[in-house]
């Protein structure tokens, strides 16, 4: 029996992990976020509806967890409003912005401006924002503590994608960014 196939045959050993205590960080949680700043992201806001009534916040924290089946994840601080009304709407929306919509971004993240009101649309039930590059409506399939916040992974129900919007809208060093393109 070649070494191939006795592997094959071997049932999958699970390997603990191992036991690393935490140790003091020799930097401040300012110095961390300003690290972890340093890397560009898109922008998008994060909808959901609780008893009739639409909730929104700005956020950084996206990224796409699996193509089958087609999963998000959101990381929302567990001080924030949203966190509870995302755990008890157990869908909730994702809108990335495009890069025209700064205002759009500086209104869900607390800092209104009197020029702008907010009009959503309604993906599977779920508000997003009109005129983003993407809309997309998900049901909360998981919640993972992690530290300070929680990682919420949605399975995607419907999507929009708007490839005409003109660009992403970028966050990059605590400050909105632009594009630059290489080619």
């Amino acid at each position: 029996m070649t070494a191939l196939a006795m592997m094959e045959t071997m049932p999958p050993v699970n390997v603990p992990a191992p036991v690393v205590e935490p140790s003091t960080p020799t930097f401040t949680s300012r110095q961390f976020r300003d690290a972890m700043g340093q890397f560009a992201t898109g922008v998008v806001v994060i909808t959901t509806e609780v008893d009739g009534e639409t909730h929104a916040m700005t956020a950084n924290a996206f990224m796409s967890g699996s193509l089958e089946p087609p999963l998000v994840i959101v990381s929302v601080a567990c001080s924030a409003k949203m966190h509870e009304r995302l755990q008890r709407a157990g869908r909730f929306g994702v809108s990335v912005l495009a890069k025209p919509q700064l205002s759009v971004s500086n209104h869900f993240a607390g800092k209104p401006s009197p020029d702008y009101a907010p009009t959503f649309l309604s993906l599977c039930d779920m508000p997003v924002i009109e005129g983003a590059a993407v809309q997309l409506a998900a049901d909360l399939q998981h919640a993972y503590p992690c530290g300070d916040h929680t990682l919420f992974v949605g399975r995607v129900q419907e999507l929009c994608l708007d490839g005409d919007c003109g660009g992403p809208l970028l966050y990059h060093g605590g400050r909105y960014a632009a594009l630059n393109q290489l080619n």
